[in-house]
């Protein structure tokens, strides 16, 4: 143990002036803290800095730290979602670029669903049958996509919005087979600790992982691969082994796509068990399932969370809790 008369003593608060950086020995909670090594006096010393959580106290103080919004830059922009670099602090005098220690996403105009999803609320686990799936879930999906909130992903494919953000465009053997992969609209594309994209396929007829069959299994493998090849040629510094692709289920939104994150980005909810589900440990499942071809992961249970608020938990799952009959889409 270090001899406590070895340390010298000082004014507490002049310590942080003194510091002298060397390195960055870490970097975590998604960017919002680093530990730094570096010297005082010689001796080596290690700053952890976090940026402090939201003050939320009141209207007012909310109403304050909007108004010091400042040097908003967008990122992009599709449909009613658009996402921004910005300043915290206000103040003028500085470039465009410098102090940006916001991420907005702005969601405007927003829907009574995306209100729910955002909001606090409760959550609860579920276990999906087979048969719940067909009955209930299946023609809950097919409403969903009818009412067109697909036009955001639509407008990405058919190359109407955001081309200057596609990291990648495969053809694949075929038109079945085409998916383009560009940064996902949570992340600010400079972190490389806190890397996320997506892979957005073209073909229309795979709406979650439910839809994926035996007869996939060699699609799913070149989409991995490809992924894998696209990535770290686009961002050097990183390796293949370094990357994680999952699915999630439930998605947001109901066209199939894979999302491509650092595995040192903290796993948050979005990552949780009961929410996401690892890439290869579906193309395992599919390949170790007995029968055929069209043998698919809608044949089997899946287990998943849902905030209370959802239409799936208030629709289906509390009435089938209860023994009422679930709501039909």
């Amino acid at each position: 143990m270090e001899n406590q008369s070895d340390v010298p003593r000082a004014d507490p608060e002049t310590l942080i002036a003194k510091f002298q950086i060397d390195k960055l020995l870490k970097q975590d909670q998604n960017g919002r803290r680093i530990s730094l090594l570096g010297t005082i006096d010689k001796q080596q010393g290690i700053l952890t800095a976090e940026r402090a959580a939201f003050a939320t106290e009141s209207l007012e103080v909310i109403q304050a730290f909007h108004s010091a919004i400042s040097r908003v830059k967008n990122l992009g922009d599709n449909d009613i979602y658009r996402w921004y670099l910005a300043s915290s602090t206000g103040g003028s005098g500085q470039t465009a670029d410098s102090q940006q220690d916001l991420k907005l996403n702005l969601i405007w105009p927003c829907t009574a669903k995306h209100i729910k999803k955002y909001s606090d609320q409760q959550v609860r686990m579920v276990t999906e049958t087979p048969e719940i799936y067909r009955e209930y879930v299946r023609p809950f999906m097919q409403a969903k996509r009818e009412e067109g909130h697909l036009n955001w992903v639509f407008n990405i494919l058919e190359g109407r919005t955001e081309q200057e953000d596609v990291i990648m465009r495969d053809a694949g053997q075929g038109p079945e087979d085409a998916f383009l992969m560009l940064p996902d609209l949570n992340w600010d594309r400079k972190t490389m600790n806190s890397l996320h994209l997506l892979a957005l396929v073209h073909r229309r007829d795979i709406w979650s992982l439910r839809d994926l069959q035996k007869k996939h299994i060699p699609w799913l493998k070149y989409l991995r691969q490809r992924v894998l090849e696209a990535t770290v040629k686009m961002y050097p510094g990183l390796e293949e082994d370094q990357l994680k692709l999952y699915v999630h289920y439930q998605p947001t939104y109901y066209h199939f796509h894979v999302h491509v994150v650092n595995v040192m980005l903290e796993a948050g909810a979005t990552q949780a068990t009961g929410k996401a589900f690892g890439l290869e440990n579906i193309i395992s499942q599919l390949e170790t399932m007995s029968g055929g071809d069209d043998v698919s992961m809608a044949d089997v249970s899946l287990t998943y969370y849902l905030g209370e608020a959802s239409e799936l938990w208030t629709d289906i799952y509390a009435p089938l809790k209860t023994g009422l009959p679930p709501v039909r889409h």
